[in-house]
């Protein structure tokens, strides 16, 4: 019988650590051995473990703590089942409901075990890419239909195949691993929890284009990230599974970890190259392409996390059963990492051809509190937000692009009917216009002119005519940007103003929020007849702007009052509403 602990940065944020040592004060001298793991991705319910029997049944056990996780190992030490704390069949669907490639040996395998890895089937489809030569790699590759996961969606294998055409005897393969966008931990999960599957798939890549040398350019924000991926690479040495004449066959390879500095501009190509070189992070025009001149100008291929963590599932199973799931046009699964309202958030692998309404509310259970969805934000800060009757939208590359937003690397982030989407757009576009490079002036000045217009609009500032602004300044930052960061940048205010445009409108015309969530355009009033006069109001306002006397209903002070709601949320009686505008 073994215990797999989850061990990723969620679960470790969660308490994890307190549940390692309450199974090690119970388990120590039994032969119930305990694995940690990295997520498998259901952060709603972390700390998460699986308990695999003898028999081989397999129970999932979530949101555990010192305490139960002592009860858990003392029932197992005493051949009984604890029932408390198990997952609900309900919860379970989120697993059952998804096809898993990428994420298949996320919290199956030991992350820090080069033996578990291969004990999975590790390291047979490099063997295999070994004896099927370069050609027979690319077109395995091409067979698939593999597209790039990091947001434009590039064919895989016209990459490879342009850089094994490129003529030098230095040649790199680079993971792009920076993934900085709001809400978005795909990469870190797959790094933390399954670091030889991405390192397979970039020697694969190596055998494909003529590289001796790989680079995993990662984000220094993802220090448990890093320190597994040094742990694999040092195992692999030690196996001589890097270096010189790999499985005899005459193959030399060797990685190199590279960390960034946390600038989001680093995740576009030329300037990650930029970084990698030791220059500050800005964009180049193309061409010529990495491929052709890249790394210390020699040809290059670049593609991120999920895109190498495909490889050796296809190279293993062949192209034609990856191509067997997804679209016409994209095939395959694709990861993405659900968060913001919906009830069961986390990572969540579906083949491509699924709606947005199959995640949200068939994986993932729907919205928290049973309130009503309003959006979805796809593509982080470069995508766009989709609204709720377009939720059944199919998810390929075609069709969301369709909306407004992109695919992007995989971040969905849900609103209900509480978000303001002037204020949501006006989060992003603060976002884009702190990443930018500076290098271009469309990006650099727009996205500054574009944020303060949005400001001045979820003040109660709004003018006739600024809707008009934003969208002529967008549409012309998406023209002139010079690089994938710019282009994109204006995406959530453009599809916000198109979706929800009476939200802009009630800013500016009516000083309103409706969604009340503008601090500058709302106020908070006690009801009379509902106040109970217990004073805890007053006693909670931070800034003395309630006041009253026992027996007597309190009052706020509208001048003195900063709208933080802790009246709100500290009343019991329900005495205290929130007003907007009109309202008032």
């Amino acid at each position: 019988m073994k215990i797999l602990l989850g061990y990723g940065s969620c679960g470790i944020a969660s308490g994890a650590d307190n549940v390692l040592k309450a199974f090690a004060k119970v388990l120590e001298g039994t032969d119930i051995t305990v694995e940690r793991v990295g997520c498998n991705g259901l952060c709603f319910a972390e700390p998460v473990c699986e308990v695999i029997t003898d028999n081989g049944e397999s129970l999932l056990y979530g949101r555990l703590d010192y305490g139960s996780g002592k009860m858990l190992a003392e029932g197992l030490v005493n051949g009984t089942l604890m029932q408390e704390n198990r997952l609900s069949e309900d919860e379970l669907h989120f697993l059952n409901g998804q096809t898993r490639i990428v994420l298949s040996g996320c919290g199956r395998v030991d992350p820090e075990s080069i033996d578990s890895y291969i004990n999975a089937g590790g390291y047979n489809a490099l063997k295999k890419a070994l004896e099927m030569g370069a050609d027979g790699v690319i077109e395995e590759i091409k067979k698939s239909g593999l597209r790039g996961r990091g947001g434009a969606g590039f064919p895989t294998y016209i990459k490879w195949q342009s850089a094994r055409n490129s003529q030098s005897d230095e040649k790199y393969v680079v993971c792009n691993a920076d993934e900085g966008d709001p809400g978005a931990f795909m990469d870190r999960a797959v790094l933390e929890g399954d670091p030889h599957r991405v390192l397979e798939g970039m020697m694969i890549a190596g055998v494909a284009v003529g590289a001796q040398t790989g680079i995993i350019y990662v984000r220094a924000e993802y220090p448990l990230a890093v320190k597994r991926l040094q742990k694999a690479i040092e195992e692999m040495r030690e196996r001589n599974i890097l270096g010189k004449n790999i499985f005899g066959s005459g193959f030399d390879f060797d990685f190199y970890i590279m960390m960034g500095a946390g600038a989001f501009v680093c995740g576009e190509e030329t300037a990650l190259l930029a970084s990698l070189g030791g220059n500050r992070g800005m964009p180049v025009t193309k061409p010529p392409f990495p491929a052709q001149r890249g790394f210390r100008k020699q040809p290059t291929n670049i593609n991120n996390v999920e895109t190498f963590a495909n490889v050796s599932w296809i190279i293993e199973n062949g192209g034609e059963g990856f191509a067997a799931m997804g679209t016409e046009g994209s095939k395959g699964t694709k990861v993405f990492a659900l968060a913001g309202k919906v009830k069961r958030g986390g990572l969540v692998e579906v083949p491509m051809g699924l709606t947005i309404r199959d995640i949200v509310f068939g994986i993932c259970g729907g919205i928290k509190d049973d309130l009503s969805v309003k959006a979805v934000q796809m593509g982080g800060p470069s995508g766009g937000c989709i609204p709720a009757d377009m939720l059944d939208t199919v998810i390929d590359y075609e069709n969301i692009a369709g909306t407004g937003a992109i695919m992007g690397s995989g971040g969905m982030i849900v609103m209900d009917e509480n978000t303001c989407m002037v204020d949501m757009a006006k989060f992003f576009m603060d976002f884009t216009s702190k990443e930018s490079c500076g290098k271009c002036v469309p990006c650099r000045i727009g996205t500054t002119r574009m944020l303060e217009i949005l400001k001045r609009i979820c003040d109660g500032d709004g003018e006739e005519g600024d809707i008009e602004a934003l969208v002529e300044l967008g549409e012309s930052i998406k023209t002139g940007a010079l690089c994938g960061l710019g282009n994109s940048a204006p995406n959530p205010v453009l599809t916000t103003i198109k979706y929800f445009r009476n939200e802009y409108e009630s800013h500016i015309i009516n000083k309103e929020c409706p969604a009340k969530k503008c601090t500058s355009l709302i106020s908070f009033e006690i009801v009379a007849d509902r106040c109970k006069c217990c004073s805890l109001c007053s006693k909670r306002c931070p800034v003395n702007a309630i006041s009253g006397q026992i027996k007597m209903p309190y009052v706020i002070d509208g001048e003195r009052c900063i709208r933080c709601s802790q009246c709100l949320d500290n009343c019991k009686f329900g005495a205290i509403i929130k007003k907007s505008g009109g309202d008032n």
